[in-house]
């Protein structure tokens, strides 16, 4: 079993990395009233979450970046969600086959004690999803449907109404949460602790991270960082737009150091708390 080393808070203390973010212990954080709202990414030094395809416009996560061991800490923190949040540009390209399946926790032969963890810990068998679109033009995968997972679709005010009911007829709950094409952030985490979710974890990409966080409702940002630069002319950072000033304050929760992955470059396994201004 893969080990790493704690840097923070911690200095030197060695650690197995299965169980890592499970100890976190997220489940006593966050209420309904008050979410606990928290992301994942993987990131190069030079700051690289994913590069472009120039001809396509498409954006993919490099093998390079990834590896077995951020997987698994990834799939940790999806198991103590009450609901996880995608968009619909995923799920463009989940039906298109060009990404997995990420919805279910616990599901793959290397991940069944993660969600054994979610059961013995009173949580139900998976999280709720909830999906993000200003179009709504998507397909619901079918392992929604098969893990009896609670769906939301989350929307502006400015959507398409002849989407918005085909999605209310075919029995799914369509909330508006903005007020132009756009969901706002601090609307969107509103609607799902009034649906009683304490704990909602972003999947989404960056621009719902910006979102989220420009609305000062993102509590926790946590980060792989590879010790690896990928370059490219065309790529995706985890932000975009005008400066975030304050909102942007991040406090070091937990830092460890993986020697071994991805391909033996090593990497940094990093929590950060959001910053509250006075």
């Amino acid at each position: 079993m893969p080990e790493i080393v704690e840097l923070y808070p911690r200095a030197g203390a060695t650690r197995e990395l299965d169980g890592t973010y499970l100890a976190h212990d997220l489940r006593a954080l966050g209420t309904p009233e008050q979410p606990f709202v928290y992301a994942n990414f993987v990131t190069s030094l030079d700051g690289r979450i994913a590069v472009v395809e120039a001809e396509t416009g498409d954006s993919y996560v490099l093998d390079d970046l990834t590896s077995g061991h951020d997987w698994r800490l990834f799939q940790e923190l999806q198991a103590q969600a009450d609901c996880m949040v995608t968009h619909g540009g995923y799920l463009r390209a989940l039906a298109a086959g060009k990404f997995r399946d990420i919805l279910q926790v616990g599901v793959t032969p290397q991940a069944t004690d993660i969600g054994r963890w979610r059961i013995e810990h009173g949580l139900t068998r998976q999280p709720a999803v909830a999906i993000v679109s200003r179009t709504l033009d998507f397909s619901l995968p079918p392992s929604l449907e098969q893990h009896q997972q609670p769906v939301h679709i989350i929307t502006g005010e400015g959507a398409p109404p002849e989407r918005v009911a085909f999605w209310r007829e075919h029995g799914c709950e369509v909330v508006l949460a903005g007020s132009a094409t756009s969901v706002e952030g601090a609307a969107m985490i509103r609607t799902l602790g009034a649906r009683s979710y304490a704990r909602v974890y972003l999947l989404a990409g960056p621009q719902l991270l910006e979102t989220v966080l420009r609305d000062g409702a993102l509590t926790r940002l946590y980060l792989t960082v590879t010790h690896q630069l990928i370059g490219g002319e065309m790529f995706h950072t985890m932000t975009a737009g005008p400066p975030l000033g304050g909102l942007g304050r991040l406090a070091l929760h937990t830092l460890y150091y993986d020697s071994r992955a991805p391909r033996g470059t090593g990497q940094w396994f990093a929590s950060f708390n959001v910053r509250r201004e006075a």
